[in-house]
């Protein structure tokens, strides 16, 4: 017997295929001058950067301070991060690990987001407190 998928979204087994697969996202984070993220920017999927006049550079936290913010998270689960750079002419965006005990960086992750673009990055925990972030695009 099927779930029933009430008023919309995705049903599991007999359900209507064509429907959507709804997700949830929290209000985007924001994020201006060159700083230190917070495990809460990280993880809730959409940062909206805005360095108003120079290039910003954001450090990740520490993989101990990602574990605590997903802490059902084990070896093998990821988590997806877009950065918006909403900035001015100059207002590059690059992320970094200096500091960042646990993350590493898998692949072009910190290569500088240019001003009006955005960017997708894949987190993935490889061990306690550790992950490996890429970037997709």
């Amino acid at each position: 017997m099927a779930l029933p998928n009430g008023s919309g979204g995705y049903q599991i087994g007999d359900g209507n295929r064509n429907e959507v697969i709804l997700g949830y996202s929290a209000s985007p984070q924001t994020a201006t001058a060159t700083a230190t993220l917070t495990a809460a920017q990280v993880v809730g999927s959409i940062l909206v950067a805005n360095p108003s006049t120079s290039a910003a550079t954001y450090t990740l936290p520490t993989g101990a301070l990602i574990d605590a913010a997903v802490p059902s998270a084990t070896v093998g689960s990821t988590f997806e991060l877009s950065i918006v750079n909403i900035g001015t002419s100059s207002g590059t965006v690059t992320l970094s690990v200096t500091g960042s005990t646990g993350v590493t960086d898998g692949g072009n992750a910190l290569t500088a987001i240019a001003v009006t673009a955005s960017s997708r990055f894949l987190f993935r925990k490889t061990g306690d407190a550790t992950w490996v972030v890429y970037r997709f695009s």
